[in-house]
Parts: C-alpha cells; structure tokens; sequence
C-alpha cells in the first residue's frame, strides 16, 4: 500500500480557498471530482506546483513533476468542495492515513464553522 504524507502547502491553499469563501457546499463530488481528462487539461495550463496546491496528499517515493506524486485531491482546480473533503476522510481514513484523515478533517471544520 502506498504511503503518504501531508503536503502543507495544500493545505495552507484550501485554507485561504475556504477563507475566501471560494468553495462548494453541495455537490456530486463523484461527478464533478477531476478526472484524468481533467487533470491533464490543467496541466497543460498551469504548472505541477500549481497542480500539488489541489492534492492534501504527497506520495512517499513518487517523484515530483507527476501525477503520481499528488493524492487526496479537495475540489475541482477552482474551489474547495465539501464533498471533496469528505472524500479525502473517508478515503483516508479507510486506508488508516491519519495524518491525512485529520488534515481533511481540520479543513472541513473550518469550512463547518464559516457556513453554519
């Protein structure tokens, strides 16, 4: 099973996302999560440390500049998705990637605590 670490500056990203109300509170997150398709169209626009700032996870061994690199992915390279941070528990959390699990968790209470 692959190993991941928090990536901060994701995290530090979806924080000024959330804080700039430039999320989505209500969406088919399996619809609108970025597909392959997606993520390459973006990268043909924008660069990998662009691409790193939407993923809270880094791949332990992957090497930068790839896609396998980047995991946990929050929204959609425009906003913040609640659903997308739900995502990333519970994906987390089922694989036991604690340290993963509790960032998204953080970042979903902030978004908890500005919308209610």
């Amino acid at each position: 099973m692959a190993k991941y670490t928090v990536n901060p500056k994701a995290v530090a990203r979806a924080e000024e996302l959330i804080d700039a109300r430039q999320y989505v509170l209500q969406s088919e997150w399996g619809s609108v999560q970025p597909k392959a398709a997606e993520e390459n169209a973006y990268l043909e626009k924008h660069s990998f440390e662009e691409y790193e700032l939407w993923h809270l996870g880094l791949t332990d061994g992957a090497a930068d500049g790839t896609k396998a690199r980047y995991a946990f992915v929050y929204g959609d390279f425009r906003r913040v998705h609640r659903m997308g941070l739900i995502a990333c528990v519970y994906r987390a959390a089922e694989w036991r990637h604690k340290e993963i699990e509790l960032a998204a968790h953080d970042l979903l209470q902030r978004l908890d605590r500005l919308t209610s």
